[in-house]
């Protein structure tokens, strides 16, 4: 997407409990070269899987510039949850569905106004992508200069 066709916001919502990547992570053993490598769990693949398919099909952009990810993560629970492990899980998520083209910090430039909250009845994640305001220099990219 080039500079003219930016949104200037989107919003939605992922209707689960949310899950973060990092939790009972396992073990696992590839069968070709028996080397043992770290795997999510399942709960986590479950959520994965289930939450791109409640992204909507209108906001898969690919959106390559720089954007803030605001997650507000509902939770059922009061347990304590690390938001940066369910920033990170999300930010893979929205990859995954073509929300945005990598999450590397030319894209993912700001998590401003992420939180956790509590939800017992309604947990869930509201997410809103805005593009960044001001000049913000993307690495990756080759000056214009």
């Amino acid at each position: 997407m080039n500079d003219s066709q930016h949104n200037d916001m989107i919003q939605f919502n992922i209707d689960l409990p949310p899950r973060s990547k990092k939790n009972s992570m396992q073990i696992l053993v590839n069968p070709k070269t028996k080397r043992p490598f770290i795997s999510p769990s399942s709960a986590y693949k479950a959520y994965r899987k289930a939450a791109l398919m409640l992204i909507p099909k209108d906001v898969r952009q690919g959106i390559d510039y720089p954007v803030n990810v605001k997650a507000l993560f509902y939770m059922p629970t009061r347990r304590k949850v690390d938001v940066s492990n369910l920033n990170s899980a999300l930010h893979d998520i929205l990859v995954d569905a073509n929300v945005l083209s990598d999450d590397n910090r030319d894209i993912v430039a700001g998590t401003d106004g992420s939180r956790v909250l509590w939800d017992r009845d309604h947990p869930r994640t509201e997410v809103t992508i805005t593009a960044m305001e001001g000049e913000y220099e993307q690495w990756g990219r080759k000056s214009k200069e």
